[in-house]
């Protein structure tokens, strides 16, 4: 899903950018300004507002984004004394599916949490259902705390394309995708940390020996579907990611990255570094896999980092960048968005404001999440200071390349069914890129007709 400041604007100029806010921006004063976006900046009528907050998201009570937003919530409410909080925690695919049916009725919340892209917040964007923030990321500082690179998933056109328009969302952290690996099962097996790809393959060549499946997998929500498309990048430069995030030139599913990409997908279910039976299995049950100590490795986003770290009591674990791939599945957070049918869009501003405050942006780095607007000194934490370190290297060295189902609306689901297939084995390879190039091949015509 992502990035694109204008036609002629490079991703480049975009990733690094990224690095640069979050090695750099360091935020003064305890929040943006703007109608009562704090008791000391507002017109003093806090303490007389009533009403209700009705309010969404997706993240785990223990990750860091969900820890960070607990604190949020819980200021705001010091900050809006009579005014009830009505917090729903959601799962993913709730949003992900139904979060058109929900925005046109009259039962969606005043705020959410929701992912960012053409085929999601831009395609909502352009059906008028999400409101234009762009007089408030002014007024309230968020275009000045969000670097360009950032602001290029809070922006999108009249066709829903990112990157140029109005904005309609606000991101407030980073993310990427790494491999999480357990150091106790790799030291008891004499493997070192991997650096290429043949020596990543090797190591997984000695945990199926040993009996072991080496990868935990969920075939049934995205992460199938980012493993294709982090062994296809291991093949692939910055042209190749052009062409398949921004339409810059047709991209050929049955030769190329995408096509290498399933072919390796195959062979590593084949070579059993995968479980066949993963097929069925969600997200929440490969994190618990991992968490549990049954397999050793997770290929995942940094959305998991702080729930690991609270949850993981029986192993040492630590993390990676891909091995043998320049490019990384990154980006922008997901965003926060008002829906045009909020009856309070001036607490959901308010709302905004706080998760972008030093205090919660530095407990959110803190946790294990990746800052956009913290106080670099103010990350006390080993573990997360070398998270955002990665992070930076891999934004600084232009390794954002985003995700695969951000193309065009509809794709998820397209690449999860496809991906299915691969893992057990109802698929060719080839037949699994025929199952995913009709959807995109019309999905990147539809868009451009506008």
């Amino acid at each position: 899903m992502f990035r694109r400041r204008s036609r002629t604007t490079t991703i480049a100029a975009a990733a690094a950018a990224v690095a640069v806010s979050l090695t750099l921006a360091a935020c003064s004063g305890s929040s943006s300004s703007g109608s009562g976006s704090s008791p000391e900046a507002g017109s003093g009528s806090a303490a007389a507002e009533t009403g209700t907050l009705k309010l969404w998201h997706y993240e785990s009570a223990n990750g860091a984004m969900g820890i960070a937003w607990d604190k949020a919530i819980e200021i705001f409410k010091t900050e809006h004394p009579n005014v009830q909080v009505d917090f729903e925690r959601k799962a993913f695919e709730q949003i992900q599916q139904n979060a058109g049916m929900i925005l046109s009725s009259d039962e969606g919340p005043d705020i959410m949490e929701y992912n960012k892209g053409n085929a999601t917040a831009g395609l909502l964007a352009s059906q008028g259902l999400l409101t234009d923030l762009t007089e408030q990321a002014q007024s309230r500082g968020w275009a000045d705390k969000l670097a360009p690179s950032l602001q290029t998933t809070a922006r999108y056109d009249e066709r829903g394309v990112m990157g140029s328009g109005n904005w309609y969302g606000v991101p407030n952290y980073g993310e990427y995708v790494m491999v999480y690996y357990n150091k106790d099962a790799f030291s008891a097996n004499n493997i070192a940390v991997p650096t290429t790809m043949d020596e990543f393959t090797a190591a997984m060549d000695t945990f199926v020996a040993a009996g072991t499946t080496p990868i935990c997998m969920a075939g049934a929500e995205y992460p199938a579907g980012q493993l294709w498309y982090q062994l296809a990048l291991t093949q692939a430069d910055r042209s190749f990611v052009d062409d398949y995030q921004l339409y810059k030139n047709p991209v050929d599913f049955q030769n190329g990255p995408t096509a290498k990409g399933a072919e390796l997908f195959d062979q590593w279910v084949q070579k059993g570094y995968l479980a066949k039976d993963s097929a069925s299995l969600k997200a929440e049950d490969m994190g618990t896999a991992f968490i549990g100590g049954k397999c050793p490795i997770m290929i995942s986003g940094s959305w998991w980092f702080g729930r690991l770290k609270d949850e993981i009591k029986t192993f040492d674990w630590g993390t990676f960048l891909f091995p043998g791939a320049k490019l990384s599945l990154g980006s922008s957070g997901n965003l926060w968005v008002v829906p045009q049918a909020s009856q309070n869009k001036d607490l959901a501003y308010d709302f905004i404001d706080i998760t972008m405050r030093p205090e919660v942006q530095n407990l959110l780095g803190n946790s294990g999440g990746i800052p956009v607007a913290a106080d670099p000194s103010a990350i006390t934490d080993p573990q997360s200071a070398e998270l955002i370190k990665n992070f930076n290297t891999l934004a600084g060295n232009d390794g954002l390349a985003f995700y695969p189902d951000w193309p065009v609306p509809g794709f998820y689901d397209v690449l999860v069914s496809a991906f299915q297939s691969a893992i057990n084995q109802s698929k060719t390879p080839a037949e699994v890129m025929t199952a995913i190039e009709g959807p995109y091949t019309e999905g990147v015509a539809s868009v451009q007709a506008g």
